[in-house]
């Protein structure tokens, strides 16, 4: 395998009609200039979003589905704990709080891994995730550019503000003090965040049957496959490695 770095796809196509073509033809920009590269196939796994403006005999409708997909944007806060004993005295290791500025609050998975260590005792210090999706009493499930928008305007110090808070209400009973527990705290602000995964109560044709906009989006093209989550509308790796064995399965 040969991969090319720092090299960024601008257009795909066939050599000749997609139904009898025997080549794939790819244009990639690197360095301020536009090279390209013939395969027998090729995968875009890329966001469906992006396909139809590098790929442009795609048909119609399947065009249409994949600029239908939406990212759910979120903030991603780490916190760095002196220690968990006022998490050990609630007795719990996870707490969801729809009110609060964060949606979710957890405790960092226990994993050891090499020489690194995960904390076993109560009194070592601890990374608290911490979640929020910027949404809004009333907005539908399915996110808009509304919330991509609020997500990059969202302002570090903003939070700085309002984590120790969130902490303070969520904790307070175990005897967590904010100014005396936290260590540290970063921010991760993600706007193009997780595929989109679909909801019977906002998407009707969820339960209608027949095909779904990921199936629709995800049709081979000729010599060309379609993979990534996007096209199982399912945020994790497990389905992009799914949808990865499906599309070189369908070239092959």
């Amino acid at each position: 395998m040969r991969i090319r770095p720092n090299s960024t796809a601008v257009r795909v196509k066939h050599v000749g009609d997609a139904a009898n073509a025997k080549e794939v033809e790819v244009a990639y920009a690197r360095g301020g200039k536009v090279y390209t590269a013939k395969a027998k196939n090729a995968v875009l796994a890329c966001w469906h979003v992006v396909i139809p403006h590098i790929c442009d005999d795609l048909p119609d409708k399947q065009r249409q589905a994949l600029a239908s997909v939406q990212k759910v944007p979120l903030l991603y806060t780490n916190v760095a704990l002196r220690n968990w004993t006022s998490v050990q005295k609630l007795g719990t290791n996870a707490v969801y709080a729809p009110g609060c500025y964060h949606t979710g609050v957890n405790l960092d998975l226990p994993v050891s891994l090499g020489g690194y260590e995960c904390a076993r005792k109560r009194e070592e210090p601890i990374v608290v995730h911490m979640m929020k999706t910027p949404c809004h009493p009333g907005w539908p499930a399915r996110p808009a550019r509304c919330c991509t928008h609020r997500t990059l305007q969202y302002d570090v110090r903003d939070h700085r503000a309002q984590d120790p808070r969130s902490f303070g209400r969520t904790l307070g009973l175990g005897g967590f003090d904010p100014a005396r527990d936290i260590a540290a705290i970063t921010v991760n602000r993600w706007p193009h965040g997780y595929a989109y995964e679909y909801n019977s109560l906002f998407d009707s044709f969820w339960l209608e049957g027949g095909e779904t906009p990921c199936e629709v989006a995800r049709k081979p093209f000729g010599r060309i496959a379609i993979a990534n989550s996007d096209a199982g509308a399912y945020a994790y790796t497990d389905e992009g490695i799914n949808q990865a064995w499906r599309a070189v399965g369908e070239i092959i």
